[in-house]
């Protein structure tokens, strides 16, 4: 099994490097053409996303350093400790819908604390490639494109946030004690 995940791995992303080329070629689309004029836009698209970024960046700052999420933390920990989940992995399950770099920070410092090899290791690393910036995603490209009313895009996004906790803390389990 370990096999199989580390040769698909290994070939994912050369195969699709080559792929999508060649189909292109065979369906004579101008790759470098097209490259370019979707760099123009992205650029574009960019610049339109700079305020939204900063006013996210700042309510995660703030949430952060008023203690708030280790409030959090605090609270639900001791629910979470009877279902296998680490309390010391909750920052991060917190912070990941909010911001990738602030959840990337607090996995390495996991990381750092308990090493790449322990459970918390492996599950904090699972969390980290299974879940999405949920919030960061709705007010950075809603914010661009002049969305208000997100509907049910918050519900959405934060069943789908708990949807993978679950699955990679089960998945962590599975696989990672044994």
């Amino acid at each position: 099994m370990f096999e199989l995940i580390n040769q698909i791995s290994r070939w994912a992303i050369p195969v699709v490097l080559l792929v999508i080329p060649l189909i292109a070629f065979i369906k004579r689309v101008p790759v470098f053409e097209t490259f370019v004029e979707g760099a123009e836009e992205g650029f574009s698209t960019a610049i339109k996303t700079i305020p939204y970024l900063v006013a996210m960046l700042v309510a995660v700052s703030v949430f952060r350093a008023s203690g708030a999420m280790q409030l959090m933390a605090d609270y639900f920990s001791p629910l979470l400790d009877n279902v296998g989940f680490p309390a010391e992995v909750l920052p991060h399950a917190i912070m990941r819908p909010l911001s990738g770099g602030a959840a990337l920070g607090i996995a390495t410092d996991l990381i750092k604390t308990h090493g790449p090899d322990s459970f918390i290791g492996k599950l904090v690393s699972t969390m980290q490639g299974t879940s999405d910036t949920t919030f960061y995603v709705l007010t950075l490209y809603f914010g661009s494109v002049g969305v208000r009313r997100y509907r049910y895009a918050v519900a959405t996004g934060l069943c789908a946030d708990i949807t993978t906790l679950v699955a990679s803390l089960f998945i962590a389990h599975v696989m990672f004690t044994t």
